[in-house]
């Protein structure tokens, strides 16, 4: 029997946008290790928080790999001082190490993208020229803009852990700097509309 066409009037069954899944996969494997450091320091202090933070960080590595079959550079590298800061930590029972690494992961970015910048390099078009179509002076922009972000970031992970406890640095590293980032990051749509190249 021929499906008749809606009446005039008729309310429309909208359609429901689709999730990303693997998007969101990918922000609950970044946000795993951070989530377990916040609980496991709030219960039984920094030193066992930074243990389970590097064991859970290797697994949220192992598990983007299996997943989605690579790795991010910024996410391996964060993963690395992680694994190396984190370390000390436990070794020298100090937990500056571990305070510390944010600070020298954002400085290392922020003189990556700036200092490639300078010379004349946009080092974000190798890492997102797949993901983003942009015009030179937008990848120029962009990769000065972030350079400026993990400027901020590291001078206020110095200023939260040289001027606060312990437990404030924690939940600054966990609730501060990953929303700021992602606002950061959205914050950028507009110029990634300005400077998007035109297909020939």
């Amino acid at each position: 029997m021929k499906e008749q066409p809606p009446e005039a009037g008729a309310p429309v069954q909208a359609t429901e946008p689709e999730i990303d899944s693997q998007q969101l996969w990918k922000l609950l494997v970044e946000l795993g290790p951070l989530l377990v450091f916040f609980i496991v320091n709030s219960r039984a202090g920094i030193f066992w928080g930074t243990g389970c933070f590097i064991a859970a960080t290797v697994v949220s590595i192992v598990a983007s790999r299996a997943m989605f079959g690579k790795l991010a550079v910024m996410p391996l590298v964060s993963a690395f001082f992680v694994i190396v800061f984190g370390g000390m930590t436990l070794w020298l029972q100090d937990e500056l190490f571990i305070k510390l690494k944010p600070t020298i992961v954002n400085a290392i970015f922020a003189s990556v993208l700036l200092g490639g910048l300078a010379a004349g390099h946009s080092l974000l078009r190798y890492l997102f020229g797949d993901v983003f179509r942009l015009t030179d002076e937008g990848w120029r922009q962009l990769t000065f803009r972030w350079g400026l972000f993990f400027v901020l970031l590291a001078f206020l992970n110095e200023a939260v852990w040289r001027n606060f406890s312990t437990d404030t640095w924690v939940s600054f590293k966990v609730f501060g700097i990953m929303p700021l980032t992602m606002i950061f990051g959205i914050s950028q749509m507009g110029l990634l509309k300005r400077h998007e190249a035109k297909l020939d």
